[in-house]
C-alpha cells in the first residue's frame, strides 16, 4: 500500500509540475504522458535490477525466466517436441471431454489464450529487438520461444488442477489459485497467500500496461500513420479520442466475460493472424532471393561480438527480453483464459499451451523478423516499433500499411479482451467475486485504453515489461515447487495415449493406464 501511496504523489508530482510551467500548453496528450511517464520508469528500474558480467548489463529477471524455461524442459524431458502431436490431436478435438466442468472448449481456450499473446509484440516487439539488438536477437527470440513451449505446459496444467468452478459454472483459475492452493498442500500455506495475492496485483499491473496501454499506444500509432500522419486530426493532441472508441468497443466485448471472449477471439484470432502472415508471406515471396542472406544475418549476428548492443550477450538479451514479452511463457497470466477448459484431465490443456510459444513466438515473430530483415528497413532512419514493421511492408507495395493497420487494430482489440479477463480474475481474487468488483474493473480498464493512446512508446513499454515480468516472480516459484505433481500427470496420460484408448478419456482411465 505504502508503494501504490508512493507512486501515485510521484506522478501527481510530476503532473502538477508540469501545468505549473507557463512557457508553453500542454496538450491533453502530452499532460496524460508526463503524469504516468516517471511511474512507469521507476517501477522498471526496480524490476530490471541489473548486474554487471563481463562488461554487459543482464537484467536478473531474464535469467530466471530462461532458468525455469531451460529446467522445465529438461526436467519433463523435452515435452514441448514429443508432445507437439498430442497438442495437436487435443485441438483438434479428439480428446474432447463436451460435459466436462468448464466454459470453453480446447481451441477456443487456446484461441483466446492466443489472443492475449499474439499481438503488438510481434509487430512492434520484433522491430523493438532488432533496433536494439541486430538481426541477431531473432535467434534468441526464436530459443525464448521454443523453451518457453515447457513453462507454459507446467503453468496450465496447474492452472486447470487447481481451478474453482462457481455454482453458474463460471470458472476462476490461474496462478492465483494454483499457488495458494497447492503450496497448502505442500504444507506451505502462508507463503502461497502471500504469493498468490502478489500475483494477482502484479498482474492487475500487467493488464493496464502489457495488455492494454502498450496494445492501445501502438495500433493508435499506426492508425494515425496511416491517416495522414502528423497532419492527422488524431496527431494533433487528439489520441485520446482514438483509445475512447477502443475502450468503447472492448467494453461491449468483456461485459459478457469469458463466453463472449472467446467467441469472438476463436473468429478474430485466426482471421488476424490469416491477414498478417498472408501480408507477409507476399513481402518475403517479392524478396524471395534474399531470403538465405537474412537467415545468415540471422545467425551471424546471434554469435558475433559485432552485434548492435554489448555484443552477443546484448543481442541475447534483447531477442530473450522481447520473444518473453511477445509469449508470456513462465509469466503465468495464460493459464488465466487455460483453466476455463472442458476437461476433467489437467494435463490436456498443458499440451495445448504449449502451442502458444510455438504460434506466437517461432512462427509469427519469425515472419515478422524476416520482413524487416529482407527488406533492410532495419538499417534506415525510420524509428522503431510499429512504425519500423510498416516501413518494411511499405517497401513491396505502398498501401500494405492499410492492411498492417487493419492487423495491428485486430490484435490490439484482441489482446485487450483477453487481458482484460485476466486482470478480471486477479481484482476479483483480491477484491471478492461480486458484481461491483467486476464493474468496477471494467469500468477502469476501459479508461486506461483512454490514457495508453496518447504515451510515447518508452513510457508504454516500459511500464508494460516492469509489470509483465514482475508476475512472472512468484509464478516461477510455484512452478518450481509444483513440478512434481505435473510431471507425473504427463507420464500418465502419455501412458494412457500410448495404449488402445478404447476407453474415454477420464481421470481414471488416465490413473489405470499409467498402473
Amino acid at each position: 500500500m505504502k508503494k501504490i501511496i508512493l507512486f501515485t504523489l510521484f506522478s501527481l508530482f510530476s503532473y502538477t509540475n508540469l501545468l505549473a510551467q507557463p512557457e508553453r500548453t500542454y496538450s491533453i496528450d502530452e499532460q496524460i504522458d508526463s503524469a504516468v511517464a516517471p511511474t512507469a520508469q521507476f517501477i522498471s528500474d526496480i524490476i530490471f535490477y541489473e548486474v554487471t558480467i563481463g562488461g554487459n548489463p543482464i537484467p536478473l529477471i531474464l535469467v530466471w525466466l530462461l532458468a525455469g524455461a531451460i529446467f522445465f524442459t529438461f526436467y519433463l524431458g523435452f515435452i514441448n517436441f514429443r508432445g507437439f502431436k498430442h497438442a495437436i490431436d487435443i485441438v483438434r478435438g479428439k480428446y474432447n471431454q463436451p460435459d466436462a466442468a468448464g466454459e470453453v472448449s480446447h481451441f477456443q481456450a487456446l484461441t483466446a489464450a492466443v489472443s492475449g499473446t499474439v499481438g503488438l509484440g510481434n509487430i512492434a516487439g520484433v522491430a523493438i529487438a532488432i533496433s536494439l539488438g541486430g538481426p541477431g536477437a531473432t535467434f534468441w527470440m526464436i530459443m525464448a520461444g521454443l523453451l518457453g513451449m515447457s513453462s507454459k505446459f507446467v503453468s496450465c496444467t496447474l492452472g486447470v488442477k487447481y481451478r474453482d468452478v462457481h455454482a453458474d459454472g463460471t470458472v476462476s483459475g490461474g496462478p492465483m489459485h494454483y499457488l495458494s492452493k497447492g503450496l497448502k498442500e505442500k504444507g506451505m500455506g502462508k507463503l502461497g497467500k502471500f504469493l498468490a495475492a502478489f500475483f494477482a496485483f502484479m498482474c492487475i499491473g500487467g493488464a493496464f500496461g502489457a495488455g492494454n496501454m502498450f496494445q492501445i499506444n501502438q495500433a493508435t500509432q499506426q492508425f494515425i500513420s496511416v491517416t495522414g500522419g502528423e497532419a492527422s486530426f488524431f496527431a494533433s493532441g487528439n489520441a485520446w479520442i482514438f483509445g475512447l472508441i477502443m475502450s468503447v468497443l472492448v467494453g461491449l466485448v468483456i461485459i459478457g466475460g469469458m463466453k463472449s471472449i472467446a467467441q469472438v477471439t476463436e473468429k478474430v484470432v485466426p482471421l488476424m493472424c490469416g491477414i498478417y502472415i498472408l501480408a507477409a508471406i507476399v513481402v518475403l515471396a517479392t524478396n524471395f532471393t534474399r531470403i538465405p542472406g537474412a537467415f545468415a544475418l540471422i545467425f551471424e549476428g546471434a554469435f558475433t561480438t559485432t552485434a548492435v548492443t554489448g555484443g552477443i550477450v546484448g543481442v541475447m538479451i534483447q531477442g530473450l527480453r522481447r520473444g518473453l514479452f511477445s509469449n508470456e511463457a513462465g509469466i503465468g497470466s495464460a493459464s488465466i483464459a487455460h483453466s476455463a477448459v472442458k476437461t476433467n484431465v489437467p494435463v490436456t490443456e498443458g499440451f495445448v499451451a504449449s502451442l502458444e510459444p510455438f504460434i506466437d513466438t517461432v512462427v509469427v515473430c519469425t515472419m515478422t523478423a524476416l520482413v524487416i530483415v529482407v527488406t533492410g528497413a532495419y538499417t534506415m532512419d525510420i524509428g522503431d516499433g510499429i512504425a519500423l514493421t510498416s516501413a518494411s511492408f511499405a517497401t513491396v507495395i505502398s498501401w500494405f500499411p492499410l492492411v498492417l493497420a487493419a492487423a495491428v487494430i485486430l490484435f490490439a482489440f484482441s489482446t485487450m479482451i483477453t487481458w482484460s479477463y485476466y486482470g478480471l480474475k486477479s481484482w476479483t481474487y483480491l477484491f471478492g467475486n461480486t458484481r461491483a468488483a467486476d464493474v468496477s474493473f471494467k469500468v477502469i480498464f476501459c479508461l486506461f485504453i483512454i490514457l495508453g493512446a496518447p504515451m510515447q512508446l518508452g513510457s508504454v513499454v516500459a511500464f508494460s515489461d516492469a509489470m509483465l515480468f514482475s508476475m512472472s516472480i512468484p509464478n516461477m516459484v510455484g512452478l518450481y515447487i509444483l513440478a512434481p505433481d505435473v510431471k507425473r500427470e504427463m507420464q500418465a496420460f502419455l501412458s494412457y495415449a500410448r495404449s488402445s484408448k478404447k476407453q474415454p478419456l477420464t481421470e481414471d482411465a488416465v490413473e489405470a493406464a499409467q498402473a
